[in-house]
């Protein structure tokens, strides 16, 4: 019961080899370091599509020798790297360059209050890998190695969602609408663009979704009307394809499109009748005429 009281009085800090952590001997000899340093992940494996944002919950707990005001400064760091030498990929250090991933990795929590979450936004597939936290506050620093994120980013498989008229009526505009509600808010707006045959104009847009004015023609039925998303972020692309349908009045195109060719075929077959009737009368007079004068020579003759 008495070695406990004394054990304030016996401390003595020593530097611990690859933590730069001024660490009493006691927690050390009494192998603690692990409980006192502590960190804990939603999840220590998180799965996110490129070009999307995943935001990873993380605390943190660091013993408090005395009471300070020194600022505590949160560090991610990719596995295996050295934190005096290689760059962080996110940080609230504003004197502390980071990596070129800084436009994807945030450190979204507030360290001051234990707050180590990790936002990742635009995630590319040279994200994929394991990455440990670090803090600082003052001589205390501490890298979290035994509790490293695993981050997995898979291709997009996302598509845009067309919402457009069952059947678009000849000659009349109708508007058509590409979104991708599934894109994340914090990443960098994607951008649209249409391909058709057919005679469109842009209408209004939104960040996650862009509309179209279509007017439809004879030509147009079947053709293909493509929405192209691209995520400048992640520099990835998916797209959507929809088949125009076009109608005439109450009835579809496809039965406009037949009764027009059987009255072409009847008026076809009416001029065919007409055609041959006219060729074996001419066929006729051209036998009769010969017939005819000699008849006549004949009756001089008598």
């Amino acid at each position: 019961m008495l070695l406990p009281r004394l054990l304030p009085l016996l401390w003595v800090c020593e530097w611990i080899a690859g933590n730069d952590f001024l660490l009493p001997r006691s927690w050390r000899d009494m192998e603690h370091t692990d409980e006192i340093f502590k960190l804990k992940l939603q999840s220590s494996l998180v799965t996110v599509q490129e070009g999307l944002c995943v935001l990873v919950p993380c605390t943190f707990f660091e013993p408090s020798l005395k009471p300070s005001s020194d600022t505590v400064f949160g560090y991610w760091f990719r596995a295996g790297a050295d934190t005096d030498t290689d760059l962080p990929v996110a940080t609230n250090n504003p004197n502390k360059p980071v990596q070129k991933t800084q436009s994807q990795f945030h450190l979204f929590g507030d360290p001051s209050t234990n707050d180590c979450s990790l936002d990742i936004r635009d995630a590319q597939r040279s994200d994929s890998g394991s990455y440990f936290f670090r803090m600082e506050k003052g001589s205390v620093k501490w890298n979290y190695c035994k509790n490293e994120l695993s981050v997995d980013v898979t291709a997009l498989t996302h598509t845009p969602n067309i919402e457009i008229p069952q059947t678009l009526e000849l000659g009349h505009p109708s508007k058509v609408t590409c979104s991708v509600p599934w894109a994340c808010e914090r990443g960098t707006p994607p951008i649209f663009s249409w391909m058709s045959a057919a005679i469109t104009s842009l209408g209004p847009r939104t960040t996650f979704s862009s509309m179209l004015t279509l007017t439809p023609r004879l030509q147009d039925h079947g053709t293909n009307l493509i929405c192209q998303v691209t995520f400048p972020g992640a520099n990835v692309t998916v797209q959507k394809t929809v088949q125009i349908n076009v109608t005439w009045k109450s009835g579809p195109l496809a039965e406009v499109v037949l009764v027009a060719m059987g009255e072409a075929a009847i008026k076809l077959l009416i001029l065919g009748i007409c055609f041959l009737f006219l060729s074996t009368k001419s066929q006729r007079k051209k036998v009769e005429q010969p017939a005819t004068q000699v008849d006549y020579i004949e009756t001089v003759m008598d």
